[in-house]
This record gives C-alpha cells, sequence and structure tokens, in this order.
C-alpha cells in the first residue's frame, strides 16, 4: 500500500511538472512588466478624469510619480536637445527636463482624460537581437468604438536591470525624433539660445500638432 502511494504521489508531481509552463523567457517578462505598468496608468487616468480640471498641478504631480519609474524623462529630454544639449548648463539641462515633462501633460493631457473609455492590448516584447539591453513593445490602443491605433514603445535596460521606456511611435510618427526636429527648428528660430527655447518650449510643443502628424500617417 506504502509503495502505491508513493507511486501515486509520483505520478502526480509528474503530471504538475508538465502541466507547468516553462519560464516565459526574456521577451514575454518584458511584455508581462509592461502590461502591468500600462494598465495601471490607464486605471489611473481613468479614476483621476475630473482632477485635471479641478486641479491641473495635482493631476501633473500623480501623473509624474505614475510614470518616473518606467519613463526615463531625462533621457528622452536629452535626445530631444541632441546636440545642443551641449551647449547647455546642467541647471538649463535640469530645467528642460521638467519644462519638456509640464508641457506633455499640458499638452495631451486633456485630450486623454475627456476621451471616452479606451483599453490598450499589449500584444509582444522584441529584444533586438544585437543588443540585449534594447528592446520594442508593440501594442494597440483600443477606442470605445473599437478602432485600434498601433503603439510602439522603444525600452532599454539600465545597469541596474529595470527597463524604462525611451521613446515612442504612434502610428508610424516617431515622437521623440518629431520633438527633436522642432527643438532644432526653434534652435535656428531664436538664433541659437538654449534658454529661449527652453522658456517656449511649452509654445513650441502645441504648435507641433502631432495629432495632426497621426492622422497624415
Amino acid at each position: 500500500m506504502v509503495l502505491i502511494r508513493h507511486s501515486l504521489m509520483i505520478v502526480a508531481l509528474l503530471m504538475v511538472a508538465l502541466a507547468a509552463p516553462a519560464h516565459a523567457g526574456p521577451e514575454e517578462d518584458l511584455r508581462t512588466y509592461v502590461d502591468k505598468n500600462t494598465q495601471r496608468l490607464v486605471d489611473k487616468l481613468h479614476q483621476e478624469k475630473g482632477l485635471y480640471e479641478q486641479n491641473p498641478q495635482a493631476f501633473y504631480r500623480s501623473m509624474d510619480q505614475e510614470l518616473k519609474n518606467f519613463v526615463d524623462f531625462r533621457r528622452i529630454a536629452a535626445r530631444v536637445m541632441g546636440r545642443y544639449a551641449r551647449q547647455a548648463s546642467p541647471e538649463q539641462r535640469d530645467e528642460f527636463v521638467e519644462k519638456f515633462k509640464r508641457s506633455l501633460f499640458d499638452s495631451y493631457a486633456q485630450a486623454l482624460v475627456s476621451a471616452d473609455d479606451f483599453t490598450i492590448e499589449v500584444k509582444e516584447a522584441t529584444i533586438n537581437p544585437n543588443d540585449d539591453g534594447r528592446a520594442s513593445v508593440r501594442m494597440e490602443v483600443i477606442s470605445a468604438s473599437g478602432n485600434r491605433y498601433p503603439v510602439t514603445y522603444s525600452m532599454y535596460e539600465t545597469d541596474e536591470g529595470r527597463w524604462m521606456m525611451e521613446n515612442v511611435i504612434v502610428e508610424g510618427v516617431n515622437i521623440g525624433l518629431a520633438f527633436r526636429d522642432r527643438f532644432s527648428q526653434e534652435m535656428e528660430k531664436n538664433g541659437g539660445k538654449v534658454q529661449a527655447v527652453i522658456n517656449d518650449w511649452g509654445d513650441a510643443v502645441e504648435s507641433l500638432n502631432l495629432e495632426g502628424e497621426v492622422d497624415k500617417s
């Protein structure tokens, strides 16, 4: 009887082992990580739809807190400045990071919180075969009417092993590149004065009309 019980236990353990999925692997791990962060942000936006109108500063702080460990705003801002970052002082670079974040929230937060309910499906993550510290994550934003809009996050892995977003492509439009082109245009218009571009960056983003660029893609 003891031998039978032991045999049944071994069979049961083998069945569990065979039924359990193998380790998902780094790409599925990354997809899950991005999905978790993305869904948390969507839930936050749905919960705080009225906060932007009532208290924009509180909304900004809330979104900044939600995104700071997932989106590398400093890295994105440095790329937006491009070669002109070398002309800026450390204080100016810090100021631009904050101005850049705020301009994004001011320009696009209203559209997000006033939109009908939407969902995001994170489809797949692909790690760069030539650099395992770089990856892209493909997803779709689905509107209340059922329209689907492709979005791709560009990700990189920090020295501490955390994946951070460093760019986004919406319906084929490279948002980081669009901002960098605008920064370069503003530098030319302002005679190469970095501080002038930083001061007027909010207006520059508003006039960029990324929604129109996306519609044309």
